[in-house]
């Protein structure tokens, strides 16, 4: 039985929660960074499309909020174009006027500020793992094993209750919350453990059973289970040095299984119907927020985690694919070509469409809107 989800109303605000604050602060790590190089920005803008709500400061910055709060962009002076090459337009600028924008920089600092997006977005994830970490402390259980299923791969592999993992696939295991992560990502595949029996350290061999887990909201994703039970969970007080160090590594973590996920769907070991969209992203926050307002709140550091990622991705269009064009100019001396630049941003802007359309798509039969078609059709 699946838990009732919650309303649209809920749904909407809680997405709105969550995207409107991270596109925010990722846009601002460009502003922050382009202001102290002192590049002008016209346009700071959360969402795209038709301006709903804006005002100007005193710097001449345009701050509006789109109708379609799918993202964001900051336009800094001279911007003129996706490949940021020069143009007529910014070649007739007045000398002081022409210093002021993004074109006019060096390519380091024009790395900086692209990089500064993503990058505020992961240490926006570790200030809210600080203060999550700081107030209740960190969930560690030991990587002890408490119980093992009948007939699973735990049981065939040799497994007994009292083991301590050590490390898997040479990866140092230091609480069962490691095991867990680590093993869920890899269904079918064979998994070298070396365990800590009593005095002695032995090698085991096993492979995660592929299993379908559904949430009590109905979400399914395929993972794998060793069939091994934790003991009791502990929440481990931490000082502030700990703290931090904890929240990095947590941050580490998260990243490295999203790593992780996106190879294996690449190399097919994982279904691309796997890869979520906007929709099902506003679905899993209306139900995270109707699960309260701390696991909203970690939802929102996962989620700026993935934006970092997604945006570091060397795609062009995203951020990525400039810092990328920006590390080619840099070993070359000079930038490619603006007719390759273009190609490329053309490309990018087809794949990236391509791809929104699909999980998109990908989102809507997760909800089951083809099956409930089908069934008015039929």
């Amino acid at each position: 039985m699946t838990l009732e989800g919650p309303g649209f109303l809920l749904t909407v605000l809680s997405f709105l929660l969550v995207i409107g604050p991270l596109v925010f602060v990722h846009e601002m790590g460009h502003f922050l960074v382009g202001r102290y190089f002192g590049v002008h920005a016209e346009t700071f803008s959360i969402g795209f499309g038709r301006e709903i709500a804006g005002w100007t400061d005193k710097r001449g910055t345009r701050w509006k909020i789109g109708w379609l709060p799918l993202g964001g962009y900051v336009r800094f002076k001279g911007d003129m174009n996706p490949a940021s090459q020069p143009t007529a337009d910014w070649l007739a600028l007045p000398a002081e006027e022409r210093n002021k924008t993004f074109q006019a920089k060096p390519v380091w600092q024009r790395f900086l500020i692209v990089a500064a997006g993503p990058a505020i977005n992961f240490v926006f994830a570790i200030l809210i793992y600080i203060a999550l970490f700081g107030s209740f402390g960190e969930p560690r259980t030991p990587p002890v094993i408490a119980g093992i299923q009948e007939n699973s791969a735990a049981a065939a592999a040799g497994f007994e209750p009292g083991d301590r993992i050590v490390a898997i696939q040479g990866s140092r295991v230091e609480r069962f919350e490691d095991i867990r992560t680590y093993v869920s990502l890899r269904p079918g595949q064979p998994l070298t453990f070396l365990v800590q029996r009593e005095e002695r350290r032995i090698e085991l061999t096993g492979t995660p059973a592929s299993h379908v887990m559904r949430d009590r909201f109905g979400n399914e994703a395929k993972i794998g289970l060793l069939g091994i039970a934790p003991g009791a969970p502990q929440f481990i007080s931490l000082g502030p040095i700990e703290t931090v160090v904890a929240s990095f590594r947590h941050t580490a973590d998260t990243l490295d299984t999203m790593v992780t996920a996106i190879w294996q769907i690449i190399t097919g070991q994982r279904s691309v119907k796997e890869m979520a969209g906007p929709v099902k992203m506003a679905q899993i926050s209306g139900q995270q927020a109707s699960l309260g307002w701390l696991n909203l709140i970690e939802f929102m550091a996962l989620i700026s985690i993935n934006l970092g990622f997604i945006n570091l991705l060397p795609i062009p269009l995203l951020d990525g694919g400039h810092l990328l064009f920006y590390t080619i100019e840099a070993v070359r001396r000079k930038p490619l070509k603006p007719e390759a630049q273009e190609w490329a941003f053309r490309t990018g802007l087809a794949a990236l469409l391509a791809l929104m359309i699909f999980v998109t798509l990908n989102d809507l039969s997760s909800l089951g809107v083809w099956r409930q078609l089908g069934g008015l059709i039929g």
